[in-house]
């Protein structure tokens, strides 16, 4: 299958050197030249938990127009920029090119819907964690599953194909009839996670191993689980709280990406993620005062660049 990846940051390149590992046409299409250039030049290298290797069957461009029509496109970039990158790039998709957003927060789903057709567009998340360390070079920190779903809740052929050539490419992937549960479990995680790893600058198992932090991680959490609570949404566990202590000690070593972002002086997806809570608990009456806390404080910091 030709795939084009949408973001080449950490998790974008993980993901494609998977998938052109697993015998896949694989591109990287992302801005950052220095990045594009090694990849080419000496192939992609991943470091971690999944061992030492350089892939050199991988192709990266910072054109378009050098990928052509895509069969299917990985979408990783930063949720603020979704839907301008994907006007950007309009020329790897056609009629037939299916769309899958594998990124944190709430709203990429309908930001790629104002330029590609709803019935392109499946969704899903991953529990995988990765940290870039150089350019063409990254660290796999965090193994984890990736589930994948039609936005109606369909099991189709095509949700199942693409979950096949996920399998065979060593990405352990389920199907889900419940993706916008799925989105939100991812959610609760990154809420509980990011902004206060990007704030304290500790790694995801830091955040347990110190009860000040973990009490804020606990209520960050909380607040987001009352509002799922009260919309009806079902979860892919019972328990968020317990759940993202899990998720911590499953990327122990990873350094999040939002403070990577505050790391390299980057806008973060702060309003995508606590940010999203808080607008959520307005509109339903909800009090979210961990989440405004968090909130501010991480927009305070990249005012402060």
């Amino acid at each position: 299958m030709k795939i084009a990846i949408l973001g080449a940051g950490a998790m974008g390149s993980l993901y494609g050197g998977f998938l052109a590992e697993g015998g896949n046409e694989v591109w990287l299409l992302d801005v950052w030249r220095e990045h594009i250039d090694a990849i080419n030049n000496n192939g992609l290298i991943i470091e971690g938990l999944s061992g030492h290797r350089i892939i050199k069957n991988i192709k990266a461009t910072s054109n378009p127009f050098d990928i052509g029509i895509a069969d299917l496109v990985i979408v990783f970039v930063k949720s603020t920029i979704t839907d301008i990158v994907i006007s950007q790039n309009l020329d790897i998709f056609d009629k037939n090119t299916i769309v899958l957003t594998l990124q944190n927060g709430l709203g990429n789903v309908e930001k790629i819907n104002k330029l590609i057709n709803k019935k392109n567009i499946i969704a899903g998340v991953t529990a995988h964690g990765a940290t870039l360390i150089s350019p063409g070079n990254i660290f796999h920190a965090g193994i984890g599953a990736t589930n994948i779903g039609e936005l109606n809740g369909g099991f189709s052929d095509r949700i199942r194909v693409i979950s096949n050539i996920m399998n065979t490419a060593g990405l352990e992937t389920t199907v889900s009839d419940n993706v916008i549960g799925l989105i939100w479990g991812k959610l609760l995680v990154n809420v509980g996670i990011n902004a206060l790893t990007a704030i304290t600058k500790l790694k995801n198992g830091q955040l347990i191993d110190n009860a000040e932090t973990e009490e804020l991680l606990e209520t960050a959490v909380n607040e987001a689980w009352n509002i799922v609570k009260a919309k009806g949404i079902l979860l892919s566990y019972d328990n968020p709280i317990i759940y993202t202590k899990q998720v911590c000690k499953a990327t122990a070593q990873n350094f999040s990406s939002m403070l990577q972002d505050i790391t390299n002086c980057r806008k973060t997806e702060i309003d995508m993620i606590n940010g999203a809570i808080v607008r959520e608990g307005k509109k339903l009456g909800i009090e979210t005062p961990v989440n405004i806390t968090l909130t501010n404080l991480v927009k305070s910091i990249e005012k402060n660049y």
